[in-house]
């Protein structure tokens, strides 16, 4: 394993709370989803190993990781990297979705969740998660059910707070009734705005939740650098994304002019100016760029020392406006049902 070195850039801006009561993080936290192959193709646990370790000299306090991500390898991962430097992390997890024999489903039950806390606990090398995520509700169980149980486990010590992810303003409502929800997890970009149209967001902040946003750079796309499907890996999930796949992509890229005029503006890669949008859109939105290529974590880095002028976020919103976008974020097959 490679040994961890101090960054070369530091994480800039005031800290933020997720949630009223929950913990304190940086303005930009790390997405560890791809650090296992299945996603975007090949990767090197020593090298993702390596990421975590510079982010946390960086200052990026906030991991975010799910059971479900490499089928728990992800948070086995997560854990190694974290061994003797556990103080140092606001440590996210998620359960929610099951996969076996090929199959793929919804599991919020009360027992599944004590289940799969007790084991994400054991992968991860930790007595406590920080901030444990409902990953995906499902048909059958209350959401009220849920949480009382995920209650339960806090009582129990095993637990410090409690999220939801990709759900409705509605369970947020009635989640955050039962036991205080400290963030909600939802895809929100430029180019996927879902939760400002759905009420998610406003709801959120009728109840002092965060807004935690993964995928802020577009799984990529906004960063500019992702110009033809062919040359993704084999493997790579974009290739059958529909934002990426069947053309989506060539009708895409046009979008990218008005964020690559502002980066050239100030002299960034487009990426920092897609996550400074992010940044931008309040103090109570933290999101967590994936990456396992340390170049690409020091540029995130460094958009948070960004600011754009309200002109340029205005620009912005309307380039990348709804109706402009070609493709739906996911596969209708996997698509996230909120209800």
């Amino acid at each position: 394993m490679t040994s961890h070195t101090p960054s070369r850039v530091r994480l800039t801006g005031p800290e933020r709370r997720l949630g009223s009561g929950g913990p304190l993080v940086g303005p930009i936290g790390l997405g560890c989803m791809g650090m296992s192959g299945e996603f975007y193709g090949a990767a090197d646990d020593a090298r993702s190993i390596e990421v975590i370790h510079a982010a946390l000299d960086a200052g990026v306090t906030h991991l975010d990781t799910a059971d479900m991500y490499g089928s728990g390898s992800n948070e086995e991962l997560v854990g190694r990297a974290l061994r003797g430097r556990r103080d140092a992390a606001v440590l996210a997890t998620k359960f929610g979705i099951r996969r076996a024999e090929g199959r793929r489903w919804n599991d919020s039950s009360p027992a599944y969740a004590r289940r799969a806390c007790e084991a994400s606990l054991r992968r991860l090398g930790v007595e406590t998660i920080d901030l444990y995520y409902v990953h995906r509700l499902d048909a059958a169980t209350p959401v009220e059910d849920t949480v009382g149980a995920l209650a339960g486990l806090v009582q129990e010590g095993k637990v410090r707070h409690i999220g939801l992810s990709e759900t409705s303003a509605e369970n947020v409502r009635r989640a955050h009734a039962v036991h205080p929800i400290a963030a909600v997890q939802s895809e929100f970009s430029l180019w996927t705005r879902n939760v400002i149209d759905d009420g998610v967001l406003a709801a959120c902040r009728d109840l002092g939740i965060s807004l935690v946003a993964y995928s802020p750079l577009g799984r990529g796309f906004l960063t500019g650098t992702v110009r033809s499907v062919s040359a993704l890996d084999s493997t790579d999930f974009r290739r059958r994304n529909p934002r990426f796949a069947d053309g989506g992509l060539e009708a895409n890229l046009p979008l990218l002019a008005t964020l690559e005029k502002i980066a050239a503006d100030h002299g960034v890669p487009a990426g920092q100016v897609a996550l400074a949008w992010v940044l931008a859109q309040g103090e109570d939105i933290v999101p967590v760029p994936g990456t396992r290529r340390l170049s690409y974590l020091h540029q995130n880095v460094a958009a948070a020392g960004l600011e754009l002028a309200g002109d340029e976020l205005s620009l912005l919103e309307h380039a990348f406006r709804a109706e402009a976008v070609t493709g739906e974020r996911y596969p209708a097959a996997i698509m996230p049902v909120t209800r």
